[in-house]
């Protein structure tokens, strides 16, 4: 029998979420993960530059706000050796578990928080039973640290020979003993949140011979006991930042003198939502953030605003893109400024293959805990794991993106965002038997 995790989820679950890290600064988070995967003695272990693309990375943080994070992580005594592979941003782990001859099955799960304080109020729960985020300003508030948990959880039972999490043997067999036989990578992603771990995951090296590939996601309104799957349609999205650069000028004196950015951006944010919606699907804008200006009396020198747009195809989400641009250069122009657009971080459009859910569904009815299989579903938000969804499945493998359904106080990213725990085990079971499946019967 290998180190078991799987009577320990709830408690994997809350220590990820006691100690929350924000997008390639996982330094901590990185370094449990390869405790435990030491511990379930996985084949292979690439940390930070092993496992994924440097020159891929999108959306990282200057040193400024690496360093921090880094040092924290020291101080909570984690190991050296972890933190140089991880130095400069470079967060994420690939677990390998080679079983012999059969297909190569991988199962992607993500690993960032939130930039969001976490209620304290004592009727929620995390508050309550003392796993309330360590770390002010930053929490799990959209289930990443369950995903982590289910994730350990799968691999203790693909590598106890295809153990069911309640213990019992699986039916489903490659052989006469049952037991899984193919390899297994797990590649535990850095920087969803901030779309800029999943292009440099894929094109890592260790997707490229992945026959199947299974991601997931707990809750997304589908409660305890039901299950997606595999979704359609999630939104190619990009992250846009476009500073506005004028001239400086005394508000009352010679206003005319200025070349005024805080009117070059007000101008671009109103015309951003005019952009005209388009024919062939759906589409989105939106400028969550301004920044600059120095004070009420003085023509504002430079300014920055942040927006995203989001498309359903990948070619709708870069119509967006060209015209937010487009609306930014001309406001400028109208103010007598210059602007620098530029992209933080991007995701395309993936969808599930048919075959690939098919399967998932079969093996879902079987699996105690599950109440509800829905065959598919239309996703409606945007996730990086698009990347890793087409790398596959260009190169003529297959995958498939699960929702496994949590009960959640409140919706998420929201300060009282919460799971029901049972899901932890539904979810790692759905997932070992599909992988089990898939070894003794490849779609």
């Amino acid at each position: 029998m290998v180190y078991d995790v799987r009577n320990r989820l709830s408690e994997l679950r809350r220590e990820f979420h006691r100690r929350p890290e924000p997008g390639w600064r996982e330094f901590r988070t990185t370094a449990r993960i390869v405790e435990e995967l030491e511990r379930l003695g996985v084949d292979e272990i690439a940390v930070g530059r092993e496992a994924l693309s440097t020159a891929q990375r999108m959306a990282v943080p200057d040193s400024s706000e690496l360093e921090p994070w880094l040092e924290r992580a020291r101080e909570a005594g984690v190991r050296e050796d972890v933190l140089e592979r991880t130095a400069d941003g470079h967060t994420g782990v690939v677990g390998v578990l080679e079983r012999g001859e059969g297909p190569t099955i991988g199962l992607r799960v993500d690993m960032d928080a939130i930039s969001m304080t976490e209620s304290d109020l004592a009727e929620h729960r995390p508050a309550a039973e003392g796993f309330r985020s360590e770390h002010e300003g930053f929490m799990h508030a959209c289930g990443h640290d369950a995903h982590i948990a289910i994730a350990l959880g799968t691999i203790a039972s693909i590598a106890d020979g295809g153990e069911r999490l309640d213990g019992a043997r699986s039916p489903s067999k490659r052989g006469s003993d049952g037991e899984f036989s193919g390899t297994l990578k797990v590649f535990f992603q850095p920087a969803e949140e901030i779309s800029g771990g999943g292009k440099a995951m894929a094109e890592g090296g260790y997707l490229d011979d992945v026959d199947y590939l299974l991601a997931l996601h707990v809750g997304l309104d589908h409660p305890t006991g039901e299950i997606v799957a595999g979704v359609e349609k999630p939104l190619a999205m990009a992250h846009l930042t476009a500073t506005f650069e004028g001239a400086s000028a005394h508000a009352g004196k010679a206003p005319n003198e200025g070349g005024n950015a805080m009117q070059a951006a007000a101008t671009a944010i109103q015309n951003a939502y005019a952009i005209p919606r388009h024919s062939e699907g759906q589409t989105r804008v939106n400028v969550g953030r301004i920044e600059g200006g120095t004070a009420s009396n003085v023509i504002a020198e430079e300014i920055a605003i942040d927006a995203e747009v989001r498309g359903e195809t990948t070619g709708l989400m870069e119509y967006m893109r060209t015209e937010l641009e487009r609306v930014c250069y001309a406001a400028a122009e109208m103010h007598d400024c210059d602007v620098t657009p530029r992209v933080v971080s991007e995701s395309p459009r993936a969808d599930s293959h048919p075959a690939l859910r098919e399967l998932v569904e079969g093996v879902a009815r079987d699996v105690d805990g599950v109440d509800r299989v829905i065959p598919s579903t239309e996703f409606g938000v945007s996730e990086d794991v698009t990347y890793l969804m087409n790398r596959v499945q260009d190169r003529g493998g297959l995958a498939s993106y699960l929702l496994v359904g949590t009960d959640h106080p409140t919706n998420h990213h929201t300060p009282t965002f919460d799971i029901d725990e049972d899901s932890l085990g539904i979810g790692a079971a759905v997932l070992s038997r599909t992988i089990l499946e898939l070894s003794r019967r490849p779609v």
